[in-house]
């Protein structure tokens, strides 16, 4: 795997989300709140597609931290993103 970076820069996570064809989900759940997760392509059944503005609530009141990648180590655009807990 390639180098990853960390942030909670909420343009930064948005624009690398959008570059790739990425939406702001969260898996369902009957409790507020819920699992973060950037949905590519065909969405799941599990997730379901949030506003910006609900993701990045939850985000914060989380302490998250945005861990991603640009780029595989052949060059080729990636996806890898994970949600961690404030610097975990």
């Amino acid at each position: 795997m390639g180098s990853a970076t960390r942030t909670t820069d909420h343009d930064t996570i948005r624009t690398w989300a959008e570059t790739r064809g990425g939406r702001p989900a969260r898996v369902r759940s009957e409790e507020p709140g819920g699992i973060l997760r950037i949905d590519f392509g065909k969405p799941e059944e599990r997730l379901e597609e949030i506003g910006w503005d609900e993701f990045f609530e939850i985000f914060d009141r989380n302490g998250l931290t945005f861990l991603y990648q640009e780029e595989t180590e052949d060059g080729e655009t990636s996806r890898f993103n994970k949600f961690v807990h404030g610097d975990g």
